[in-house]
């Protein structure tokens, strides 16, 4: 048996070490399931973490939950599964807390609710009832702070803010104390780790729009979906394109264009001997008529 301490550690190292690729969250994933003997001090262990970390790594592992509850329910062990449904409200309350360092992370935490209440691992009353809580954490983008450091390289460092103050009070800016609640900013470094991480993401999100899930209707199911109903704008429009369709096939085939001319020399043959047809008869009849009145 391995030792629980050791387990908790590396756990805990996986954890940190989540960015945007699937193979990081599969990795710790495995690991959780192969050490499910352990399940209580492991889900402690995502909890911990949220609640220790940057808003990166919580929102890493706030993605990582999504990954691990489908391996978790798909291999047949749904202690994990419960308990994430029990501990849920932490979970989002620390990915995004309210203080507004987590308004960044706020788009997250939905797009994984509703990852989770898709695949029926979350009630929809459940994902409501954060829903609500979550719109007053939802700020606008001038207030979430995701800015390099005062002293970064944007120009104006905290000496533009001197002025002439005495030298006891000419201190940096960020060496001042806080005042009230404001939320920490993230590092240049933080930001364009975010940045990349959320890039690599949208692009696998983009391949994976195309994905058919596997069975023996499944392709016919989507199709199904996302046409729209049959209506008499439909039938028009495809009236016209099997006209179209005819039109280019009949020009584009030298046989069909072939036949179609002998048909229509046929046609103007035929007509022509009917016209002659009809004219001989008319003067027949004239020519019997004549007699007649002789």
């Amino acid at each position: 048996m391995a030792d629980p301490f050791e387990v908790r550690m590396r756990f805990t190292n996986q954890l940190r070490q989540l960015n945007a690729s699937v193979n990081s969250a599969q990795k710790a994933a495995q690991y959780a399931l192969k050490n499910r003997d352990m399940a209580e001090d492991l889900h402690s262990c995502i909890l911990e973490q949220l609640e220790r970390n940057n808003m990166n790594t919580r929102a890493n592992i706030m993605y990582f939950i999504e990954h691990f509850l489908d391996m978790a329910s798909k291999d047949g062990y749904d202690d994990y599964v419960r308990m994430m449904q029990r501990d849920i409200f932490r979970v989002v309350d620390a990915v995004a807390p309210d203080d507004g360092s987590g308004a960044a992370n706020v788009k997250v935490a939905r797009k994984v609710l509703q990852a989770l209440q898709h695949k029926n691992f979350l009630v929809a009353d459940t994902v409501a009832e954060i829903e609500e809580v979550l719109k007053g954490r939802d700020t606008t983008a001038q207030d979430i702070v995701m800015s390099s450091p005062v002293n970064g390289s944007g120009g104006g460092g905290a000496e533009d803010h001197l002025g002439d103050m005495p030298p006891s009070q000419a201190l940096p800016l960020q060496q001042q104390p806080k005042k009230g609640n404001a939320p920490p900013k993230l590092d240049r470094k933080q930001v364009e780790q975010r940045i990349e991480e959320d890039r690599e993401r949208h692009k696998r999100l983009r391949e994976g729009m195309w994905a058919v899930p596997s069975g023996d209707y499944a392709e016919a199911d989507k199709l199904w979906e996302e046409t729209s109903d049959l209506g008499e704008d439909d039938h028009r429009q495809g009236e016209e394109e099997y006209q179209e369709w005819k039109s280019i096939i009949d020009k584009s085939c030298p046989h069909r264009r072939a036949a179609a001319s002998a048909a229509a020399a046929t046609a103007t043959s035929r007509g022509n001997a009917n016209g002659k047809q009809q004219q001989q008869r008319k003067s027949s009849v004239s020519s019997s008529t004549d007699r007649m009145v002789e």
